[in-house]
């Protein structure tokens, strides 16, 4: 009997306790943790310079410059005259002071500025005054256009020391000078020897004949280009 009223109470007491819980409110369910922010890159983006560098007809300097590792942009134009907005018909007359020049775009920490410098003196002949083969003019000089101190230190070093390395039987004659207004050429001017000497069309044996040996010398022949 007394086991039989023990049985009934633990019933009696489970029952009220489950009663109990169910008249509790709910607790909330907790929520997740937001996911951490994406961390920003720190990679730094590359440091880019610029000169300008003429040495004979811009199309050859051009497409050479375009072909270097750690060039980004180069681009076909007339430099340091004393006109405003010159046309090519009106350069070619050497009236307007202005080099056939190309304004380089350049990583220094791939393609340091001395190196590129060197490769300036190695891409065609410093030492002919205002003259790059049969192109002459005014607009044909040799030049190094600079846009910063530093590289006017550096262009000058390297000057002199290719000048005292007996490459070159005459002396050099290349201008340093700081750049002036650079004037984009037009259009049909832009990667001139890439859109014409493949296709044999506009002035591609002229390219042929001036721009594929210094190509052939850098290195820097592509298939297709002959």
């Amino acid at each position: 009997m007394k086991t039989r009223t023990f049985l009934v109470s633990l019933v009696l007491t489970a029952g009220s306790w489950l009663s109990a819980r169910a008249a509790e409110p709910a607790k909330p369910t907790a929520a997740p943790a937001p996911a951490p922010a994406a961390t920003p890159s720190t990679a730094t983006p590359p440091k880019m310079e610029t000169v300008t560098i003429a040495t004979g007809c811009f199309w050859c300097t051009e497409v050479i410059m375009r072909r270097v590792k750690g060039v980004s942009k180069a681009t076909s134009g007339y430099t340091n005259g004393n006109t405003k907005n010159p046309t090519y018909e009106e350069v070619c007359t050497g009236l307007t002071g202005h080099a056939e020049a190309v304004e380089v775009v350049y990583d220094p920490a791939v393609l340091p500025f001395e190196t590129l410098a060197h490769l300036f003196f190695d891409m065609h002949d410093p030492t002919t005054l205002n003259r790059q083969g049969n192109d002459k003019g005014t607009q044909y000089r040799s030049g190094i256009f600079y846009h910063t101190d530093e590289q006017k230190a550096v262009a000058l070093k390297v000057k002199e020391e290719v000048g005292k390395s007996g490459k070159y039987k005459d002396p050099i004659i290349t201008e340093i000078t700081k750049a002036a207004t650079f004037y984009p050429a037009e259009n049909y001017h832009q990667d001139y020897f890439n859109k014409n000497v493949p296709n044999k069309t506009g002035n591609y044996r002229y390219c042929q004949f001036s721009t594929i040996p210094k190509l052939k010398k850098l290195g820097l022949l592509k298939p297709g280009d002959e």
